[in-house]
């Protein structure tokens, strides 16, 4: 339900002003007051969201059988799920309080943007309606009627994440409130639907089916495309006469340049007559689709589909009566004209508008009908097509019916200038007692010869105008074998198109036909089936192993939209190659589900640095981790590095992938040489014995030198382990 600038509760004394329903939902603002019930916005505490609360008034939750058909009808409208009617969650009594709880849609109603944008394109207005009735062509597959189709029942919120319009139908299956818009009949029942946009056979007997929604879509549509309602009137009553007697205007009429396709679109939709309008809100749904089309394309006026979109009329005189809406004054059988050239002049006068009437709300069984002013004057053929009844002499008629006076079968035809009556009506007029017509044998030639003419001409007309065509079956959502049966049997031949995808009808059922259900067409001629392939959905292909550009042409090939793509290293795939996709292989995607990549950016480089004067151990453990290989190729001695640090490596330094090696050449530090005992040694000796080891050598005098010439000391002392290249002090004595 929508949202709007309504006081609360508490601010206003509503007594429901924080209540808690069943338990669970705490009732807030009131949101909006109809004939059936008030909805407020409430919190769920169980699921900690915001809902809509629908509580009937009390005055009809105390009636047993309403509230039952409150809750029957909740129960209907619960199981339809669509993306287009308002959600029901729950339903409940909380000690006398019924109430549903439904989906809180926070925006505007369509009466809202009739008042802004009306009249609008047709573009417009079908892009509004086209949810609508594929809201209603859902229902009417689930068995469920809405009644109450009206741009108050339609609420338009903007997507959070697009911006785009979303248009919900509400108030399914509860349509059968009282509201100040709402007849009653005689007996207490209901006239079901707001009277602006009741279907004729509503107001005659009553009944409806989903052809009420169909008429009730159409008056909508004209509505959108003029701003103003088809039919208008001082009282409700006006308005329901006026849908009864009078066709919906073409909407091309008060707003020209409307495409006359739109014009038959309103007209077929609003047919007075039933039967010539769509079967169901699924054929309507298909019937709109076209216009948009045409509409799309630029296409000004199209008069193929003007003339299929067009309600089906028969030809002129012939059979009318069979198609007439209820109520209707029964049209002439023969063109007046004619009757005129064959049976003299003055044999016809005119039929004033009928006497029509409907209950006013507090009207009980006794309601008498209005009598007519005064007789119907009828003569000539016109007299007998109508069908004997006296309104004024007979039973008082049912108040839930529209009264139309019309002939007596048994009342005798005047003579010329005069009228037929019927008996009862003042100023009826019969022919004196004992007159006798005069008449001639030629008279009576000429009227045999009329009679056989009328015959004639009336049977080709109605061969040629009517009885040679049949009408197209409705076999919409019916397997294809069945279809194909069922229009067989009505004398057409099938021809089986291309199937086609549709979120709406099951796989292998009929999603439409060409022509339409319900048109005329000559038997024998060729109808076209269309049967569904089911919801378009598409199994995400395997993407791993191909390569970025191949991946994102496979998904286009699926009508599936490449989504981000995100690089990876990978040891294993290489670079610009898929790893994986999101969703994975086998998911299952509507036409324009985005799928998002993960692309390999190849083998991850590893840095190897330089380790030189560093410590071999460290290094071996650090490029380890990055998942090198290390390798110690040899161990050298080395004055200048310590030992157990990286002499030299291979790589010096740059980056490698995993697994590759860095080659190590480790120091063990410098060459140590045992310093030789050299005491008592000749001073050469001892020289050349030192330099063979490697050492640096000098000699220095002993203080208590005599000039001997030998090795008194030395410097290391003798058994010292010197660094090779070290240097060795001699002191002689």
């Amino acid at each position: 339900m929508p949202t709007g600038s309504t006081a609360s509760s508490a601010s206003t004394g509503d007594p429901m002003g924080g209540r808690v329903l069943d338990g669970r939902y705490r009732i807030g603002a009131r949101i909006a007051r109809g004939g059936m019930a008030s909805v407020y916005e409430a919190l769920d505490l169980r699921l900690d969201r915001t809902v809509a609360i629908k509580i009937m008034h009390a005055g009809l939750g105390d009636d047993e059988e309403f509230a039952a058909r409150f809750v029957r009808e909740a129960r209907a409208a619960a199981r339809l799920s669509h993306p287009h009617v308002v959600a029901v969650h729950d339903q409940g009594d909380d000690d006398g309080v019924v109430f549903l709880a439904m989906e809180l849609v926070a925006g505007h109603t369509l009466r809202d943007t009739v008042a802004k944008e009306s009249p609008m394109p047709p573009g417009r207005a079908l892009a509004l309606l086209e949810p609508v009735v594929s809201a209603l062509a859902a229902a009417h597959r689930a068995g469920i009627i809405h009644r109450d189709v009206k741009p108050e029942n339609v609420l338009i919120a903007e997507d959070p994440h697009t911006g785009a319009e979303v248009v919900k139908v509400a108030d399914f299956g509860l349509a059968r409130a009282v509201s100040a818009d709402t007849q009653h009949t005689a007996t207490g029942g209901v006239l079901i639907g707001t009277v602006s946009y009741l279907a004729p056979e509503l107001v005659v007997d009553g009944r409806s089916d989903t052809r009420a929604d169909v008429y009730a879509v159409g008056v909508v549509l004209h509505e959108l495309l003029t701003g103003r309602k088809p039919h208008e009137g001082e009282t409700p009553i006006q308005v329901a006469y006026k849908h009864v007697h009078a066709d919906v205007p073409a909407p091309s009429r008060q707003v020209p340049g409307i495409p006359p396709y739109v014009d038959a679109l309103v007209a077929r939709a609003t047919a007075r007559d039933r039967s010539q309008r769509p079967a169901d809100a699924g054929v309507l749904l298909h019937q709109l689709h076209r216009v948009q089309h045409a509409l799309a394309a630029g296409v000004a006026d199209d008069a193929d589909l003007t003339e299929d979109l067009s309600p089906v009329r028969p030809a002129p005189g012939v059979a009318s009566a069979a198609v007439a809406a209820p109520g209707d004054t029964a049209p002439e059988v023969w063109d007046p004209e004619e009757i005129e050239a064959l049976l003299g002049p003055d044999r016809s006068r005119p039929v004033p508008e009928p006497t029509s009437w409907l209950p006013r709300q507090g009207e009980g069984d006794d309601a008498q009908a209005p009598r007519p002013a005064g007789p119907v004057r009828l003569t000539g053929p016109t007299a007998l097509a109508l069908a004997a009844h006296d309104p004024g002499a007979g039973p008082t008629a049912s108040p839930d019916t529209v009264a139309v006076p019309v002939l007596d079968r048994d009342a005798p035809a005047g003579g010329p200038g005069g009228t037929v009556g019927t008996p009862g009506h003042p100023g009826a007029r019969s022919a004196p007692p004992g007159a006798r017509p005069r008449r001639s044998r030629r008279g009576l030639l000429l009227l045999v010869v009329a009679l056989v003419l009328a015959v004639g001409v009336g049977g080709g007309a109605y061969w040629f105008g009517w009885a040679r065509y049949s009408t197209v079956p409705a076999v919409l959502d019916q397997t294809g074998a069945s279809a194909v049966t069922e229009l067989e049997a009505a004398g057409f031949e099938v021809v089986v198109g291309d199937p086609v995808y549709s979120d709406d009808v099951a796989e292998g059922r009929v999603v439409s036909t060409d022509p339409d259900p319900g048109s005329r067409l000559v038997s024998g001629r060729e109808v076209t089936l269309v049967t569904s392939l089911g919801v378009e959905e598409y199994e995400v292909p395997r993407l791993a192993g191909r390569t970025r550009a191949e991946a994102e042409d496979a998904l286009r090939d699926l009508t599936l939209v490449p989504g981000r793509v995100r690089e990876r290293f990978s040891e294993r795939v290489p670079e610009g190659v898929v790893i994986r996709s999101t969703p994975g292989t086998g998911a299952v995607r509507r036409p324009g589900a985005t799928v998002d990549l993960v692309v390999s950016k190849g083998r991850r480089p590893l840095q190897v640095g330089d380790w030189v004067g560093r410590s071999a151990d460290q290094a071996e453990q650090t490029l380890t981790e990055r998942g090198l290989v290390v390798v110690r190729d040899q161990e050298v001695f080395d004055d200048e590095v310590a030992a157990g640090d990286v002499v030299s490596q291979s790589p010096d330094g740059g980056t490698l992938f995993a697994g590759e090696t860095v080659t190590f050449v480790v120091s063990k530090g410098p060459e140590l040489v045992e310093m030789p005992r050299l005491t008592a040694s000749g001073v050469d000796a001892a020289r050349e014995r030192l330099e063979d080891l490697g050492f640096e050598v000098r000699v220095e005098n002993s203080s208590t030198y005599i000039g001997l010439g030998y090795v008194l000391s030395t410097d290391p002392d003798p058994g010292d382990m010197v660094p090779k290249g070290s240097t060795v002090t001699l002191f002689l004595v």
